[in-house]
């Protein structure tokens, strides 16, 4: 069984055959608790790599971490970053974190043609490929935002979910942030879960080995024995709307269409004392 949509996951030796194309665009997107991804990205990069940092193309007003942005902003931010209408835009991260959340956020202002590099920078390192620590100077491109609003919710719209259900709930945290059992990492939190929502951790999506996506075939048995009825739509949840964003991928390469984003996640909903929270 094929991926439904392969053109949003390209492989490293496409990249490196297709890195000098006129049209493609190389995003580091790195982000870690531990350290900011740009410390990660001035370390080393891929050639020609810009680096799209989360927490700076977001809405600074909300006091959650790392919130879409207005589309003005955006549009502003990867404009700089001579990111725009044409390009063929390639994003990796350092980890297992940011490369969908990226991914997902032009595709939420507009942006179809935007793919992950599959494996990441572990994978292009690993085969003796070229990174540098040299910072491109992008030249301007204009970026046409068009807001998607399907692709996400808001905490309003995931509270009236819950009774009804018409949305499946699928949390990807680990299984013991989920239970409840395992603290989280944002102090001030709650521990556990929303009533109804599903655990599938979005490790479990990846080749333990190589970071990798799963096969389609392999990656449908394991969002359909987490529970999930692919016939229904989801909404995915996580720590702060990033990781949740490897299972939007993940749907999308399923030819899955009725999948959003919780933005705030579990720092909103953990964070707060007038959601209900079960262990």
């Amino acid at each position: 069984m094929p991926y439904a949509n392969p053109n949003a996951l390209v492989s490293t030796e496409w990249l490196a055959a297709h890195h000098d194309a006129p049209d493609v665009r190389v995003v580091d997107a790195t982000f870690t608790l531990q350290h900011t991804g740009r410390q990660l990205y001035d370390q080393g990069h891929l050639p020609g790599a810009v680096h799209f940092d989360i927490d700076d193309i977001a809405d600074d007003t909300n006091p959650l971490p790392h919130m879409l942005p207005s589309p003005e902003k955006f549009s502003s931010r990867v404009r700089k970053l001579g990111l725009g209408d044409g390009s063929r835009i390639v994003i990796y991260n350092k980890g297992l974190s940011a490369a969908t959340r990226a991914w997902w956020m032009f595709r939420l202002f507009g942006h179809s043609d935007v793919a992950v590099l599959d494996g990441g920078f572990a994978k292009w390192e690993a085969e003796g490929r070229p990174t540098t620590t040299d910072v491109p100077t992008p030249r301007e491109r204009h970026f046409t935002a068009r807001m998607n609003t399907m692709l996400v919710r808001d905490l309003d719209q995931v509270r009236a979910n819950l009774p009804k259900g018409g949305e499946q709930v699928v949390d990807v945290r680990a299984a013991g942030r989920f239970a409840g059992t395992a603290p989280e990492p944002r102090p001030g939190l709650r521990s556990g879960h929303m009533p109804g929502a599903i655990n599938l951790p979005y490790e479990s999506l990846l080749d333990a080995k190589t970071q990798t996506l799963l096969p389609a075939d392999a990656l449908r048995q394991r969002i359909l024995g987490a529970g999930i009825d692919l016939a229904r739509p989801v909404i995915a949840s996580c720590g702060s709307g990033v990781t949740a964003c490897w299972l939007g991928f993940a749907l999308h390469m399923l030819g899955h269409r009725d999948w959003a984003i919780y933005d705030g996640s579990w720092t909103e909903w953990g964070g707060r004392q007038d959601t209900p929270v079960v262990t």
